[in-house]
């Protein structure tokens, strides 16, 4: 296919070219994965400036995004690429191929780094969704650092740099400039930008910004960062966002109210047992959203139900959609065998989407409904061909995922006028503190976005 660029594109490859290192903010649809690849074939044989790259993306991307895309487009075929995924020998073998482009999963940067015995040679690495090096201590984050000064270019790409707050953004721009913009160190980064927020005398859980940090720290990094909305460059579809709410019955809320205020609850011979505030958080969403894992899950003792509301919700969502294809979102185990008890029972056909050929499937139109898990398909995966219509049967905290899930249909190629979001709500339940969260968390991720937002002159 001949490569058409938007003015924007061009705006964004001139500047991956321009900028040695480069955090690129833009919205799910907008293209990411050709841009930048345009800018690397420029790099590679118009100036170059570059030899070996290493493009490092989340599992599923790797292995199908972004060789997709190298595949598609006319412009890029004299790129040559070795997909690095798989077993250590399959991984190895890859690396070892003569290529232009090498394309490994995250998970495997520390095996890169740290065990492959294979010499970190790329001129430029290419870092696929940046916010998943958000956390300084994780292994994948440490493990590129020791490399980090060896690189000549780095570009980082995300649409989600901030997803839980400021704070995220000092490991991904340390990754990013080695700490010249926001400083070395986590603790001057923090002490200078923020202060405690929640704490337990010395316990400190949570900081906010100082007054004017925020400010302070977009303007720090502005020189190195754009950022673009989809809605701003391209035509989107209308994208409309419906809560649908179910309500427990006195009996199934009085359980609910038991495990909230006591922390532990006595139901068909188990004990619910809520130990922390975070387990008590994943329980009683368990419970909202319908059946909750008791304390002898591992003795073979699956999950307890509570209720079918949402089921039933979901169900009459299907109905009255008519046949049109829809995307159903779930998080916890027993809400996906729930979710497919009550499918086989209604004669619908439907498939998980967790291989190569399913999404081919739903993307070809074959799938009535499809089950999705937002971890293993929040980021990267082209769905727009197979629907217009997103359920979520279980909320998440994540705003991350739940925007790039929300961006696997609503984004650039999506033929429908209208993308319908349905959000499945159990009344007077954590769900309703979560949905509240997620639009709370929008507020200070579109701050961000907003004020390093490119100003296209071209």
């Amino acid at each position: 296919m001949k490569y058409e660029p938007h003015d924007y594109q061009k705006y964004t490859t001139a500047y991956i070219e321009e900028h040695s290192v480069s955090a690129i903010f833009l919205d799910c649809g907008l293209g990411k994965s050709i841009i930048t690849l345009t800018a690397i074939n420029n790099l590679l044989f118009d100036s170059f400036e570059i030899h070996k790259v290493l493009v490092i993306a989340p599992l599923r991307v790797a292995r199908d995004t972004w060789p997709g895309e190298l595949e598609k487009w006319e412009h890029l075929h004299g790129l040559i690429y070795s997909v690095a995924v798989g077993t250590e020998g399959q991984r190895k073998a890859a690396l070892l191929q003569k290529a232009d482009i090498y394309i490994i999963n995250r998970e495997n940067v520390e095996w890169l780094v740290e065990k492959s015995g294979l010499p970190f040679d790329y001129d430029m690495v290419v870092v696929d969704e940046l916010s998943s090096f958000k956390s300084y201590q994780a292994k994948r984050f440490r493990s590129l650092m020791k490399v980090r000064p060896s690189v000549k270019r780095i570009t980082g790409l995300t649409g989600t740099p901030s997803s839980n707050g400021l704070m995220d953004l000092w490991a991904e721009f340390r990754l990013l400039d080695m700490g010249k913009r926001l400083g070395r160190f986590i603790t001057n980064f923090r002490d200078a930008y923020f202060v405690p927020d929640k704490h337990n005398q010395q316990i400190v859980f949570s900081y906010k910004p100082k007054p004017g940090a925020e400010d302070a720290i977009y303007r720090l990094v502005s020189d190195i960062t754009i950022s673009m909305k989809s809605t701003d460059y391209l035509k989107m579809p209308e994208c409309v966002i419906n809560e649908v709410s179910v309500r427990l019955s006195a009996k199934e809320m009085e359980c609910y109210k038991t495990l909230k205020d006591d922390l532990i609850l006595s139901l068909d011979g188990q004990d619910i047992n809520a130990q922390s505030a975070v387990g008590l958080s994943n329980k009683l969403t368990q419970m909202a959203n319908g059946a909750v894992y008791g304390d002898q899950r591992d003795a073979g003792l699956d999950y307890i139900p509570i209720h079918e509301r949402k089921l039933d919700a979901l169900e009459d969502l299907i109905e009255a959609v008519n046949g049109k294809p829809i995307l159903v979102a779930y998080w916890f185990n027993h809400d996906l065998n729930r979710i497919e008890e009550r499918l086989h029972k209604r004669h619908i056909p439907f498939s998980k989407l967790d291989t190569a050929d399913s999404i081919k499937r739903w993307n070809n139109g074959e799938l009535p409904v499809a089950l999705v898990h937002p971890a293993s398909a929040g980021h990267g995966l082209n769905l727009q061909s197979g629907g217009s219509t997103l359920i979520w049967f279980s909320l998440t905290w994540s705003l991350e995922l739940y925007q790039q899930t929300n961006a696997r249909l609503w984004r650039q190629g999506q033929e429908a006028d209208t993308v319908v979001i349905h959000h499945l709500i159990t009344k007077d339940t954590i769900d309703e503190k979560i949905m509240s969260a997620l639009k709370k968390k929008d507020k200070t991720q579109s701050a961000l976005i907003d004020a390093v937002k490119a100003d296209l002159k071209i």
